[in-house]
């Protein structure tokens, strides 16, 4: 019985942790071994009958307690929210930890950051450095991924057409108006457009995607940058607003001559034709995940915020981008606890390197080396009371 006290009583903390999920990679499993091996032991010793009165009881009370659910709140960006639905998932199943986002937007999710109601945020659009400094704390951004905003429409067969930024750039400001408008036919001599007037569409909420899509038309188009320019909100010339990714893509799926701009992973899963976009070397290219990464051949500073449209890269996707969690470098506020600052730490990390092989399958491209290597910077200089906790 001697044997038996001592095994459960070296186990106790193991037990205790594991049913926690405070060491979630790799405790579990080797404590469930290290437990049943010495179980094994002790009965081919001869204490084959103590034990299993003794364990009974254990498994017994062990099974009465509940398991300690951490969860984390986030919310934002809709542009990843497929890739992050499966990494949370994912993430909860294989380590207890849930994870409740909010799909509402990158400008909802910052405004909720800065009201420090959530664990972290999501934005397609990186925060200015004006931005930046009217928060109260320093906000930390970690890209998590790179995705792409596609041209997207409903017209008869689907056509794959080609468009470049003159033409893109005068469709979403009102001035082409008709399917079969010259400038539009040139670029498409093989495909038969109908005398049909184009429906924009553009989102109606503050959006990631909306801040990628002006962000290259503001480059590409004197006019657009001077009467409309870039950000998460603007003031459309034309068109009908959409709430989100899944608004837009879905109203355009809807209204046959429309027109409007998504996320790739949502066109592709609802069987919507692309438009393959003129880039600064003169090439057409199609979105996808190989011209995606070719976009983000550029150096990457050690904030991480760098936007990638109108890329030089010559088969490059010129409306492609990283998306980020934000988080504050500061992690004590709100009288939140340790546990929970070094849990989106770990998720974080997790993200960027065992979660980037559920972004290739749902048509986003996984992060660079030199990206993967600026997040683990950025997430080595968040602290709790000034001490890091990356744990590095």
């Amino acid at each position: 019985m001697a044997a038996v006290n001592a095994m459960f009583g070296n186990y106790e903390e193991h037990v205790r942790r594991l049913f926690q999920f405070e060491k979630p990679r790799r405790y579990a499993a080797k404590s469930i071994y290290s437990f049943f091996r010495e179980v094994v032991m002790i009965v081919g010793a001869g204490g084959g009958a103590k034990l299993t009165s003794a364990a009974a009881l254990v498994l017994i009370a062990l099974a009465g307690r509940p398991r300690a659910q951490k969860e984390l709140l986030g919310a934002g960006a809709t542009f990843p929210y497929p890739l992050y639905s499966k990494m949370f998932d994912v993430y909860h199943k294989q380590y207890g930890v849930r994870i409740n986002y909010q799909s509402i937007g990158s400008g909802g999710g910052i405004r909720q950051l800065e009201a420090k109601t959530i664990d972290f945020g999501a934005t397609d659009a990186f925060m200015s450095e004006k931005k930046l400094s009217e928060v109260p704390g320093e906000i930390l951004h970690v890209p998590t991924c790179l995705g792409a905003v596609v041209i997207t429409y409903n017209l008869p067969g689907s056509p794959e057409l080609k468009l470049d930024s003159d033409v893109i750039g005068d469709i979403f400001l009102g001035k082409i108006t008709k399917w079969n408008d010259p400038r539009i036919t040139d670029l498409n001599p093989d495909v038969k457009l109908p005398n049909h007037k184009v429906m924009v569409v553009h989102r109606s909420d503050g959006s990631g995607t909306t801040f990628i899509f002006t962000d290259y038309l503001a480059k590409v188009s004197p006019s657009w940058k001077e009467n409309v320019g870039t950000g998460k909100s603007v003031n459309w010339p034309t068109g009908l607003g959409a709430k989100g990714n899944e608004g837009v893509s879905g109203l355009v799926k809807q209204i046959k001559g429309s027109i409007g701009y998504c996320e790739l992973a949502y066109a592709l899963h609802n069987d919507m034709p692309l438009a393959l976009v003129k880039n600064k070397a003169g090439n057409f290219i199609k979105p996808g995940i190989q011209s995606i990464s070719l976009a983000a051949n550029v150096e990457i500073p050690s904030h991480t915020r760098v936007s990638l449209t109108n890329t030089d890269a010559e088969k490059g996707y010129p409306l492609s981008s990283f998306t980020w969690i934000i988080l504050y470098r500061e992690q004590n506020y709100n009288k939140r606890k340790r546990e929970k600052a070094a849990a989106v730490v770990e998720l974080l990390d997790w993200m960027i390197h065992g979660g980037q092989q559920y972004a290739a399958p749902l048509d986003y491209a996984p992060l660079p080396e030199a990206a993967v290597k600026r997040a683990e910077e950025v997430l080595e200089s968040v602290t709790y009371e000034g001490e890091t906790l990356s744990g590095k």
